[in-house]
């Protein structure tokens, strides 16, 4: 099966192939607390410039989480909250605003902006936003291919850990046929599926198991059955021995119960403030959720930051999240 045309030589993307073809030294970041698809991304297309002969760097103001970091490159990424040095250009990834990286003193250079975010502000010389792609790391795959740099092993790896972890491993209503076509062309270039699974997943300590049977037992349902919340304080970390890098995934598990279609995590990030992921299923849209609170994501997984006490910012976004399960109720979702 052969690429879409309408994917792989098209503007933006023949710009960017331009531009890379054209410059030498590369800087390549993304979001802050960066997940599966920021790292996979970043790495899989150092990976490929690397081939191409140029200078990469990769820099995040914060590190990869634990399940990551066997994967080959991950430990070379370097953690910054401003860049040193001279680039012949800044590849973002991910990053619906330039401030989303963490990392101060990008603005100076050349910036490729690359994101399937809703609400990219556009903030690169070069722009490509493409909302319908499953993941940033589908995109990224383009831009290997655009290059006809051959796809190795590690990138194959990194490609796949972007769509795996950025779908919800393959739950979220962002995958396409041509996501699962990506997949198996990572698969025949050597990404093993079953091992960069147990990597990822299959890689927790006591404290992240006690922690979230701590979070768990806080899970409260309202009355529709329909939305389902849980929480995080900062005491329950300490008296766990767990940690907030301990929580990938956690969030999918009241999604599993039957009813369930939206699941809202609220994690004291600092007193009076709390960092509110959201999850949901099917048609019910969490992203424009985050939006009215300054956040973002996708339709299926979004997050944002509230402050208040834990109370106040409930009775913020519980609402508006029980009213997103109503649209799409009245939808037939």
């Amino acid at each position: 099966m052969t690429l879409n045309p309408a994917r792989t030589d098209h503007e933006p993307l023949r710009r960017i192939r331009d531009e890379i073809l054209a410059r030498h030294r590369f800087l390549i970041t993304s979001h802050l607390k960066p997940d599966g698809d920021s790292i996979g991304s970043q790495v899989a297309l150092a990976f490929a410039l690397r081939a191409l002969g140029k200078e990469v760097r990769v820099v995040n103001s914060d590190p990869a989480q634990p399940g990551l970091l066997p994967f080959p490159g991950v430990s070379d990424i370097e953690i910054a909250s401003q860049v040193e040095g001279e680039f012949d250009a800044v590849i973002v990834l991910e990053c619906s605003e330039l401030g989303r990286t963490g990392v101060a003193g990008l603005e100076r250079f050349f910036i490729i902006n690359i994101d399937h975010h809703a609400g990219n502000t556009m903030y690169g010389a070069v722009n490509w936003f493409d909302a319908g792609a499953a993941a940033c790391g589908e995109m990224v795959f383009d831009v290997i291919r655009s290059l006809d740099v051959p796809l190795t092993k590690e990138m194959a790896m990194h490609v796949y850990v972007a769509i795996l972890t950025d779908t919800g491993s393959f739950h979220f209503s962002s995958l396409s046929p041509r996501t699962f076509d990506i997949c198996r062309q990572a698969l025949e270039a050597g990404a093993d599926p079953v091992w960069i699974a147990r990597t990822v997943y299959d890689n927790n300590s006591i404290g992240r198991i006690k922690l979230s049977s701590a979070i768990l037992s806080t899970l409260e349902v309202d009355p529709s059955g329909r939305l389902a919340t849980i929480r995080l304080d900062r005491e329950m970390a300490r008296t766990t021995g767990g940690s907030y890098d301990d929580l990938e995934g956690l969030i999918n598990e009241p999604l599993t119960v039957k009813s369930v279609l939206a699941v809202a995590f609220f994690k004291e990030w600092e007193p009076g403030v709390y960092r509110v992921s959201l999850r949901s299923k099917g048609e019910v849209d969490v992203r424009a959720v985050a939006q009215e609170f300054g956040g973002g994501g996708h339709k299926n997984a979004a997050g944002c930051t509230v402050t208040g006490d834990l109370a106040a910012v409930c009775g913020k976004i519980v609402p508006p999240i029980q009213a997103a399960i109503e649209r799409a109720a009245l939808t037939g979702a």
